[in-house]
């Protein structure tokens, strides 16, 4: 089976443009990453470590997001969050294309890496990451973060399992992805911290975070937003 393998092409106002490959291994949709130096400082497991990070840092030095994101964050930040940009967004079966700030920008690309870099927390959003759509809506991330997490339901039971149809357990896993992304957020922090207007980075995360309180909120009150979709059915 051939890896999965997304190219985001991001064209500033300026005219120049950066291309940025995310290659999937398809068997375990981890992302592939190619041998780099020595990870930059910030993301050692032990700088502004998550509370919710269940690795310890004898075995796992380097949180495993930072380090996937470390040159992400380097591209983009002296870059500031509401700049345009327009952004291609290539796979295999289809080519996306839109024009946003590059908070939102980065923050589609952020969601895809931060899901497929092994970290126990956002693992549970590795088979969304295998159908990544950039740049969703948050009602469409409602839809298939819960379509998602049903069908995994459905494998556990098949296999005697008892399932959790109440996705109580969605819910506690985006509210570990919230203070996740608030750990996030202070360690790029100190990475932009000599430039006030680079914020993009930190921004894009802030987006993220949103989708993850949007979709608490959806599962608290039973999908209600969305529920109007199947009537009828």
């Amino acid at each position: 089976m051939d890896n999965i393998q997304i190219n985001y092409t991001f064209e500033m106002s300026n005219g120049t443009s950066i291309t940025y490959p995310i290659v999937i291994d398809s068997a375990t949709n981890s992302l592939i990453v190619k041998e780099q130096g020595e990870p930059p400082a910030w993301t050692e497991l032990d700088n502004c470590r998550c509370d919710v990070c269940p690795l310890e840092s004898d075995g796992h030095p380097y949180c495993p997001i930072a380090v996937n994101i470390a040159g992400l964050v380097e591209c983009f930040k002296e870059m500031q969050s509401i700049e345009m940009m327009k952004i291609t967004v290539e796979t295999k079966e289809r080519t996306y294309f839109k024009e946003a700030p590059a908070q939102r920008a980065i923050a589609s690309i952020l969601g895809i890496i931060m899901a497929t870099s092994n970290c126990p927390v956002m693992d549970f959003l590795k088979p969304m990451a295998r159908f990544h759509l950039p740049f969703s809506t948050s009602q469409e991330t409602v839809i298939r973060s819960a379509s998602m997490y049903l069908m995994s339901q459905y494998f556990i039971a098949k296999k005697g399992g008892k399932p959790d149809i109440s996705l109580d357990g969605l819910n506690r896993a985006y509210r570990n992805v919230e203070r996740l992304n608030e750990a996030m957020c202070r360690r790029i922090a100190r990475v932009i911290k000599t430039n006030k207007k680079a914020e993009a980075n930190s921004n894009a995360i802030v987006i993220l975070d949103t989708f993850s309180k949007i979709l608490s909120l959806a599962i608290e009150e039973k999908l209600d937003s969305v529920e109007y979709l199947f009537e009828g059915i």
